[in-house]
């Protein structure tokens, strides 16, 4: 999960519903201050949501670029309905169309992690609507056998008690997904008050598709769409490695960042946001 190192809103920023044909999607809406260079949707990983790229707003504004980072169906500020099935994966993909609809087509498209894998999933669905795609810190396939046992117990634990109770014992056993000893007062109560936001039952359907997604590298491969792969120097969801062969299956742009681990967006936001702006500059080229 990420942790946003801030959460003012820059003033290139607003916040509102994004009205689909799907719904509406709570989202954080930077604009740069002359006509776009292009538009980009940033898609959250599992427990995330659009404050995680909050520190990538402004940089990729004063860069020229529209960003619209999003709360996906359940997430957060955005409603989702208490059924699992309305989390299958098809359907958060179909939420990413609606929502690049909606922004007016042509966008480069980003997801986090378990973002990665939904936008995927948009993008062979349908990659006309789309400029790139850009997949940060998500793999070819499921997550890590370690990963997989603790999301595993995971969704165990929704499906016997409340939130507020899986909240505690995450706070207990320092769990990934917790607020860490040291995390500021006013990102604690932030990162609680999301977690108590986001529907159950979209934890655990995502929770499982991230333990069973199959390697669909292959496919994404003959999609004719310019790529990007990035991700921290270390990654405790997928190894680092299967991300770098994933990229060369794809033949895409491969950055990793100095210093970042599964959250580069939120650790190391200056030079991901420089990677993203050069990697959109050179898709934009004929």
């Amino acid at each position: 999960m990420s942790r946003p190192p801030f959460l003012a809103l820059p003033p290139c920023a607003e916040a509102y519903l994004l009205t689909t044909a799907r719904g509406e999607f709570a989202v954080h809406d930077a604009r740069p201050s002359s006509p776009p260079r292009g538009t980009a949707l940033l898609v959250p990983g599992f427990t995330g949501s659009k404050e995680d790229f909050i520190a990538l707003l402004a940089p990729l504004a004063a860069a020229g670029f529209r960003v619209v980072a999003v709360d996906g169906r359940g997430q957060h500020e955005s409603p989702g309905p208490r059924d699992e099935a309305a989390y299958a994966q098809d359907e958060l993909a179909r939420d990413v169309l609606a929502q690049t609809a909606a922004l007016g087509g042509d966008v480069h498209l980003l997801g986090h992690s378990l973002g990665g894998l939904i936008t995927r999933a948009a993008v062979l669905a349908d990659a006309s609507p789309f400029r790139s795609l850009t997949v940060m810190s998500s793999g070819p396939g499921s997550i890590s056998e370690s990963q997989q046992a603790r999301t595993r117990l995971l969704v165990q634990a929704l499906g016997m008690l409340d939130m507020e109770s899986v909240w505690r014992e995450m706070q207990r056993e320092g769990a990934e997904g917790a607020a860490a000893a040291d995390t500021p007062p006013e990102l604690t109560e932030f990162l609680h008050h999301r977690w108590m936001r986001t529907v159950p039952e979209q934890l655990k359907a995502t929770g499982v598709q991230l333990t069973v997604e199959p390697d669909r590298t292959a496919e994404l491969a003959r999609v004719p769409l310019a790529k990007h792969v990035v991700s921290g120097e270390l990654d405790y969801a997928w190894p680092v490695p299967e991300i770098d062969a994933m990229a060369e299956k794809l033949s895409a742009v491969r950055t990793v960042i100095p210093g970042a681990g599964h959250s580069p967006n939120a650790e190391r936001p200056a030079a991901t946001a420089e990677a993203l702006a050069r990697f959109w500059n050179d898709a934009a080229r004929p």
